[in-house]
């Protein structure tokens, strides 16, 4: 993670705790879509398109009270948006390469490198970013607490890049002022490098996290695929 420095190693556990009150704070039922299935083998076809969602997303009703920084560096020029089903931002794509350690994500690839992340697998073990694509959300603040909108642990998000659509869970928390990050996995299903020092994209990149929607276990990735095509084509589909 390319701030990781700026959020306290003891930081885990308070994360950790944001995610218990957020099950507490909204205790409506997730949304329930049913997985893709058989009927989905034949339909790639009818997948929604990079185009279709951006044009969706084309304006933006601010729902953070302040704007995020892609990097230390940058202006704190990105709001968080707002539609009834989802929020969104358009930023740059840094990589998280925390959570379990492996021959492309540890501390000799990755100079921010901690070897967990906000949430667990179902096993108990910490995320993989090698081989599950994740989006990193901020830790609440000031600027935006997702858990307000119904948004954290596993909720489903679709993150665009040029004409690709690929679907992901919210895997970890970072700083509270910056915006723009997934994991290893997510960069590369996009075609992007993976590499933690200068992988990912300086801009360009969108990501859609769908409200009071969720995945679970954490690491199914295809119902993750499976949630996340079925709600970007409701919310494409609404006038």
């Amino acid at each position: 993670m390319r701030a990781q420095s700026l959020v306290p190693a003891a930081a885990g556990t308070t994360l950790l705790a944001f995610t218990t009150v957020s099950a507490a704070a909204h205790p409506r039922e997730p949304v329930v879509v049913e997985r893709a299935g058989a009927a989905s083998h034949g339909s790639r076809a009818s997948r929604v398109s990079a185009a279709d969602l951006l044009a969706k997303l084309d304006a933006c009703e601010p729902v953070s009270k302040g704007r995020y920084r892609s990097d230390v560096d940058a202006p704190d020029g990105i709001p968080v948006c707002d539609t009834r089903d989802a929020v969104f931002w358009k930023a740059d794509m840094d990589i998280d390469c925390d959570g379990r350690p492996g021959p492309r994500c540890n501390d000799t690839t990755d100079p921010w490198f901690r070897p967990s992340t906000a949430y667990r697998q179902s096993d108990g073990r910490y995320l993989n970013a090698e081989t599950l694509p994740f989006v990193v959300i901020p830790a609440p603040s000031h600027i935006w607490d997702h858990r307000a909108h119904d948004v954290g642990e596993g909720s489903v998000a679709a993150v665009i890049h040029g004409d690709r659509v690929q679907y992901a869970v919210v895997g970890d928390v970072g700083p509270h002022r910056l915006i723009g990050e997934a994991s290893y996995a997510m960069a590369t299903s996009l075609g992007l490098r993976g590499d933690p020092r200068s992988g990912g994209a300086p801009s360009g990149v969108t990501y859609v996290v769908f409200k009071n929607s969720r995945v679970t276990p954490i690491e199914d990735h295809e119902e993750a695929v499976a949630q996340g095509e079925a709600l970007a084509r409701k919310l494409v589909s609404k006038e």
